[in-house]
């Protein structure tokens, strides 16, 4: 489990953009990094609406936003295209960077025990450390919450 002022595990994955995404490459501003279950799911869509919603205010922040889940890629880009999402979206067919930050995990529902995405959201700071951790994240309220501690993020002098 990953806590807040470790450095976020670095990580590159393949995205709806038809690139290699690298986290290293986009130190020197914020990211917001996401992982949701699975695309074009009611939360999941919901989310990542709220978050295309809100683009503006982040990219006037010099955010980067990632939302990250095991779909493949292709899944990815008709997942956006449907929804105009402006987000990108990585592939983590392997669960790798999922794994690294712990939100690949034994999940039940209607009595059924399965693994998978636990969704939450990571903000982090523009130096890589990670500056705040939301695990098991309720869809409603949420990127209005990530955009406030986002933007006390920007206006600190690390």
């Amino acid at each position: 489990m990953l806590n807040e002022g470790e450095l976020a595990p670095l990580f590159t994955l393949p995205t709806d953009e038809d690139a290699q995404l690298e986290l290293s490459q986009l130190q020197g501003a914020p990211v917001i990094v996401y992982f949701y279950p699975k695309d074009d799911t009611s939360g999941c869509t919901t989310e990542a609406k709220d978050f295309t919603q809100e683009i503006d205010a982040f990219k006037k922040m010099g955010v980067k936003i990632i939302g990250i889940s095991p779909d493949s890629v292709k899944k990815h880009v008709n997942f956006k295209n449907k929804y105009d999402l402006a987000v990108t979206l990585a592939a983590d067919e392997e669960k790798t960077v999922a794994m690294a930050y712990g939100v690949w995990a034994e999940k039940k529902m209607y009595g059924r025990t399965y693994m998978g995405i636990v969704r939450s959201t990571f903000l982090i700071d523009k130096t890589g450390h990670i500056a705040k951790i939301w695990h098991k994240v309720k869809v409603k309220g949420h990127v209005q919450a990530v955009l406030e501690a986002t933007r006390l993020e920007a206006t600190r002098d690390l």
